[in-house]
């Protein structure tokens, strides 16, 4: 048994997380700091079998170079399972560039896939979108950890997903766990 972020952890317990990575980047970015992905995923080895490690960005397929494929591919070439799709572009309302490339239905099927393997879900994600998928886990048997933020204005985790979780994992109180000071010219998840 260990603590984590005040959460029990069984070392037998078979892990996964599952990492909406606009939404963690921007509740890490709100905090002021970056994730380090690589002692993220060394922290949850130690807290139990990590069964799969998966990040689920949308990227533009038509950027030469998007700011944020650096991190796609080192991602993917250290152990974590990398779930992408196009991100579609528009102009809003008032004529600025904007990004949209939603991610919850395939987070939600790979969870709902690999549930039946699982012990403890580690969902990265404060939206409220996902409190059913939290549900249904809970119906098979498994426990749940949300990690996102109350810290932030507004808090960027919802209520309900709070509620609904096994366990709370407040973002900032990892910071010096699995957190760097934010780079300039880190990538960025719109």
């Amino acid at each position: 048994m260990v603590h984590f972020g005040g959460i029990v952890f069984y070392k037998d317990d078979r892990l996964a997380l599952f990492i909406d990575g606009s939404n963690l980047y921007a509740a890490a970015k709100s905090l002021g700091f970056d994730i380090d992905y690589k002692l993220l995923r060394q922290e949850f080895e130690r807290r139990g079998k990590l069964v799969r490690a998966y990040y689920y960005t949308a990227l533009l397929e038509n950027d030469d170079y998007s700011p944020i494929r650096p991190l796609v591919d080192w991602l993917h070439y250290n152990g974590y399972s990398m779930v992408t799709k196009p991100a579609r572009e528009y102009i809003d309302g008032l004529g600025r560039r904007k990004v949209k490339g939603n991610m919850d239905v395939e987070l939600v099927v790979n969870a709902m896939e690999l549930a039946p393997r699982l012990d403890h879900a580690v969902l990265f994600s404060g939206d409220g979108d996902f409190r059913p998928l939290v549900e249904a886990l809970q119906r098979q048997g498994v426990r749940v950890s949300v990690v996102s933020t109350m810290r932030s204005q507004p808090p960027m985790i919802a209520d309900e997903l709070r509620r609904q979780a096994d366990n709370f994992i407040e973002l900032d109180a990892l910071r010096d766990i699995i957190g760097r000071p934010p780079r300039e010219t880190a990538a960025t998840e719109d």
